[in-house]
């Protein structure tokens, strides 16, 4: 695993992400779509990984909306958050 993977926010493109690990309930949704931007920790929460910017903008929207409990927060590049 990626030892310098965190919640966020991180930088993704014209993205910044982050995941509320309160929210979390580590159903790994955001795993199955974004693959090299989420992984779960060992607490089986989501956390972003350094390989995220080689991501889809479109794939990184697919998956915070695949999270069943809204615990991926993305905002734009002018801080407006865009989801949820």
């Amino acid at each position: 695993m990626d030892n310098s993977a965190s919640s966020g926010p991180k930088k993704i493109n014209n993205l910044t992400v982050h995941v509320d690990r309160n929210l979390c309930i580590g159903a790994a949704s955001c795993v199955a779509v974004a693959p090299k931007t989420f992984v779960l920790d060992n607490e089986a929460k989501a956390i972003i990984l350094d390989t995220a910017p080689q991501e889809d903008p479109n794939v990184l929207m697919d998956a915070a909306k695949a999270c069943p409990v809204a615990a991926i927060i993305i905002t734009d590049e002018t801080g407006k958050q865009v989801f949820p």
